[in-house]
This record gives C-alpha cells, sequence and structure tokens, in this order.
C-alpha cells in the first residue's frame, strides 16, 4: 500500500519558491553566525587552557609551553632520496679486544688443525676498587720525620675513574646525584652524596678553560652561529641560559639576564674591556644616539678601557651623562661590540636567531621555521579565513623547499628570482586583516630571510640549537636548578663539551678519561679547540 506523496514533491508556485529560498537564505545566516561565534568561544577556549597551563608551570618554576606544535615544514620539504629506497648496510664493528681466550676441542687422534672460529664476546665489568696506601714514616738522625709520598695523579679520597663514571652518568645519562649515589654503593663504593656532588662540581678548572677555549674557536672559524636560550633557575631566582653553537661546537651559559648587552658580553668571552674603535662607531651610528655624542667618542685618543669602571669614567671625561640609562645601554652595547672585533672574533659570522630581539648584532638571519610558525597562531574566523591561511602556508613551504634544493647546489643568477617569488608571496593581500599584517611585517624582515642567498652555507633554521637546548631542558626537568656557582659552571661546561665532543665525532667517555689521565696507552685527544679549527 503506497502512501500520498510528500508536500514538498508537489510543484510550487513562483511566489513560494522565492519565500522558500528566502527562509532558507535566512537559516544559512544564521548558521554562518553560530559557526564564527562557536570559532570565537573555541579560541577563547584554547587561550584560557593555555593560560591555566601557563599558570601551572609558573607555579612549578617551569617556562610556559609553546601554544602550538611544530608545523612540520622542515621535514615536508626535505627532497626524497634518488635511486633504490634499500636502507644502507650498518657496517662491521670494530671492537678493541682486551682480552684473547684460546678454547681447546677434544679431537680423535690423526685429526687436521684448521684454524679457529672466532667469537667476539662484549661484557661490561663494574667492581669497586678501593686500594689502602700504607705510607712508610722514618724518622733520621737529626729527628726529622719523612713519609713517602703518594703515587702520581693520586690525590682526595676518590679516583679519577670513579670521577669520571660520575661525571658521563650525570651529564650524558642525566641520572641524579641520589640515584648516582645510590647506584654506586650498589657496585661497592662506600660515597655520600655530598661527595658525589663534590665530585661533579669541583676542580673542574681545566674542562672550564677547555670550554672557553672552544667557544672562542667557533666564534673565530665558524661561518654562522646558531643561537637559542630558555628559562633556567639559579639560587632560588629565575635565570637564563643561552646556546651558542655551529656545526662543530656548542656552549651554553646562564645569567639573570636576556638582554642583548648580556649577549654580546657572552660573545666577548673572558675579557672584560671595552673598545671604542670604528666597529663601536657605526654600532652607534646605527642607533638612537646623538651625533654630538658619537663625535666626542670619536675624537678622543683613548679607546681600549681594561674594565667596566675604566670604561663609565671615560664617559664622564667625555661629558656624557651617565646616568641616561638608555644612552648607557647603547654606549655599553657598541663598546662591547667594538671589543668582539678588536679580538679578531665575529668577522663574518652570521648570527641565526629565532627573531628574539637581544640576537639581532653582526649580520643577523632569520630561521624560517619560526617565521613560519607565527602563521599557526592566527585563529580564522570563517572558512574563507582558514583558506587563506592555508594558501599562503602552501606557497611559503613552495618557496622554502626552493631554497633548500638551492642551498644543495647554488647556482648564479637564481637570488634575483627568489626575490621577486618572496615580493609576490609576503606582498599580496588577502583581506583577512591578521594574515595581511603578518605578511608586511615578515616582508619587512626581507633581507635576514633571504640571507641563505648571500651566505648559503648558513642554515635556513635554528633546529640545531633547539636539539642543543634539549638535553638542557631535560637536565632541568631532572635536576632542577643549581645553587653554588660552582654547580651553575659545572652544568654548563659539561653539557657545552658533551655536545662538543658530538659534534667532532668523539665518545664523551673517552674523552673524559683522556683528561683525566686515564687512558696512558692511547692516543692523546687533542684540544677541542684545535679540532675546531683544524675541520673549520
Amino acid at each position: 500500500m503506497t502512501g500520498s506523496p510528500p508536500d514538498f514533491a508537489k510543484p510550487l508556485s513562483s511566489t513560494a519558491l522565492r519565500r522558500l529560498v528566502t527562509d532558507l537564505a535566512g537559516k544559512i545566516d544564521r548558521l554562518e553566525q553560530e559557526v564564527e561565534q562557536l570559532r570565537r568561544d573555541n579560541g577563547n577556549l584554547r587561550l584560557d587552557n593555555q593560560a591555566l597551563k601557563d599558570e601551572i608551570a609558573r607555579l612549578k618554576n617551569l617556562p610556559p609551553r609553546p601554544p602550538f606544535k611544530s608545523s612540520g615544514m622542515d621535514k615536508a620539504t626535505q627532497p626524497k632520496p634518488s635511486g633504490p629506497g634499500r636502507r644502507p648496510g650498518r657496517g662491521s664493528k670494530r671492537d678493541r679486544v682486551t682480552r684473547e681466550v684460546t678454547i681447546r676441542a677434544e679431537v680423535p687422534p690423526g685429526s687436521r688443525f684448521k684454524g679457529y672460529k672466532t667469537v667476539v664476546r662484549r661484557d661490561l665489568v663494574l667492581a669497586a676498587e678501593v686500594v689502602r696506601y700504607k705510607r712508610e714514616r722514618w724518622v733520621t738522625p737529626d729527628s726529622q720525620t719523612i713519609i713517602a709520598p703518594m703515587p702520581a695523579g693520586v690525590a682526595g679520597g676518590h679516583g679519577p675513574g670513579g670521577r669520571r663514571f660520575c661525571l658521563a652518568l650525570h651529564t650524558q645519562g642525566q641520572v641524579t646525584t641520589e640515584r648516582l649515589t645510590d647506584l654506586l654503593n650498589g657496585i661497592g663504593l662506600s660515597i655520600s652524596k655530598r661527595e658525589v656532588v663534590r665530585l661533579l662540581t669541583t676542580d673542574l678548572e681545566t674542562f672550564a678553560q677547555e670550554d672557553h677555549a672552544v667557544l672562542e674557536a667557533g666564534l673565530v672559524s665558524s661561518p654562522y652561529i646558531t643561537v637559542d636560550d630558555t628559562g633556567a633557575r639559579h639560587a632560588r631566582r629565575p635565570a637564563v641560559t643561552t646556546q651558542i653553537g655551529g656545526e662543530r661546537f656548542c656552549a651554553f651559559r646562564t645569567g639573570r639576564s636576556k638582554s642583548r648587552l648580556n649577549f654580546l658580553s657572552l660573545l666577548r668571552g673572558d675579557c672584560e674591556d671595552y673598545v671604542v674603535n670604528e666597529a663601536a662607531l657605526d654600532y652607534l651610528r646605527r642607533q638612537p644616539v646623538e651625533a654630538a655624542v658619537i663625535a666626542r667618542l670619536a675624537a678622543h685618543p683613548d679607546q681600549v678601557f681594561s674594565s667596566q669602571m675604566a670604561w663609565w669614567q671615560h664617559l664622564l671625561r667625555c661629558s656624557i651623562n651617565i646616568f641616561d640609562r638608555t644612552l648607557l645601554q647603547a654606549l655599553n652595547e657598541a663598546a662591547t661590540w667594538g671589543a668582539i672585533r678588536h679580538h679578531g672574533l665575529m668577522a663574518n659570522t652570521v648570527v641565526v636567531s629565532d627573531d628574539a630581539g637581544q640576537f639581532r648584532v653582526a649580520q643577523h638571519a632569520l630561521c624560517w621555521i619560526h617565521a613560519e610558525r607565527h602563521l599557526q597562531k592566527l585563529m580564522p574566523a570563517s572558512p574563507k579565513q582558514a583558506k587563506a591561511v592555508e594558501l599562503v602556508r602552501e606557497t611559503i613551504w613552495c618557496f622554502y623547499r626552493g631554497l633548500k634544493l638551492w642551498k644543495q647546489s647554488p647556482t648564479p643568477g637564481a637570488e634575483a628570482l627568489f626575490r621577486r617569488q618572496f615580493n609576490r608571496i609576503f606582498g599580496q593581500r588577502t583581506g583577512y586583516k591578521e594574515l595581511d599584517e603578518l605578511l608586511a611585517r615578515l616582508s619587512r624582515r626581507k633581507n635576514e630571510l633571504l640571507r641563505v642567498l648571500e651566505r648559503p652555507e648558513i642554515p635556513l633554521h635554528t633546529n640545531v640549537s633547539e636539539n642543543d637546548l634539549r638535553a638542557w631542558v631535560t637536565k632541568r626537568k631532572i635536576s632542577g636548578g643549581t645553587m653554588s656557582v660552582d654547580g651553575r659552571v659545572a652544568r654548563d661546561v659539561m653539557l657545552g663539551l658533551s655536545k662538543t665532543c658530538r659534534k667532532l665525532g668523539l665518545s664523551f667517555f673517552t674523552y673524559l678519561g683522556d683528561r683525566l689521565g686515564l687512558n696512558p696507552d692511547q692516543p692523546k685527544i687533542p684540544p677541542l679547540a684545535d679540532l675546531i679549527i683544524r675541520t673549520a
């Protein structure tokens, strides 16, 4: 039995059709308004959720997490390997055999010897060695006491082998001092947590000197440096750790400030001098400093000042108001930059950063990953705006892929084409206000984003710095902050040397043994600074 056809199947008059279309158009408008309102509410909820997460992180003395995930632009634009996709072999292992054992076989008489079938067995032997030194005491005829001297290299209550074990596990293995103490006592070495801390933080002058030499060698020889920073805790107060690294070196420095003056002071290294030379004067000319102040500094015969107090006294002699904090900041930055150039550092070095203001010194290049990440912060309120953001992102990814391919084999004449494409991408106007403002802001940073066209050897991003800082952040999560100056220096120095050894292809454990005198029979590892300069 069939029912009567529905009403909408009946033909409608033109008046009814117009009324129906009008009603449907009104419903669509209302639905679009509701969707837009839901988008706004969702965006506000995301912001509130992130604010709560940041507050939790603040109460835990941790830096806030970024409100967005990695874009994946660098991996997505990686060129595919050519040829068959067969995975390369792992290669043969070349172990240094420490002991050889010959196993005899029971054979019947008349058998012929056909050589050996070799099997390599790898094992690790951990054992505590406690040595009691009985030093002879003698009294001479003239009543003087003579005690036999200790063997060379033996000092204190713990040997260099235990110290190397502690430094390696605490730095590379991220083992806390408490767990390290339990581990050593379980092996059979009776030691307290305070003694473990003393092994990790004292008598590190040799390592600290090598760490400073590594930074200086990197600044002298590297064509670029990548920099980044992260929050830290020292002596129960907020601090900042700055990473400075390149292809063959890495260094960490922790201080109270993240200003540009602090960054320039780190580049200056151990020196504390201030220099007024042509580099310093050029720096001042790019700052909002009166020409009369620059002229007085340029006309004075004194140019090198050994300390901050001597520098300020020189400013007073030049009738410069040192109580103007803005002016004094610019003068200190300029004189510090002059000292950097005076010592032959940063001559032609490009600084690649994530657009933090304190890093905009020398020849500055901007990280493309961080520049593209700004698109993720946009919250489009309509499908049209979301589509505009997606189209812009696709064009930026294609442009970035082209830059990566050009970097592999730079060809002259392509620079002008890249600059024209950059102007077309970042000069377009989509009608989405926030997106257009972002494109205009990135367009003003054209020279820094396209620095790679002048210097193809520099990277397009700061991923190396972020990878280096990841180990430092992991240590911060596990061990928390530092309390003493020795602890802060030990953490920065040993992590920096560990990362440098890895970039140079050296075993950090072997390096520690070499520096602590545990490998007398093996070839001496040259200073890391020499290796950095030699492989430049």
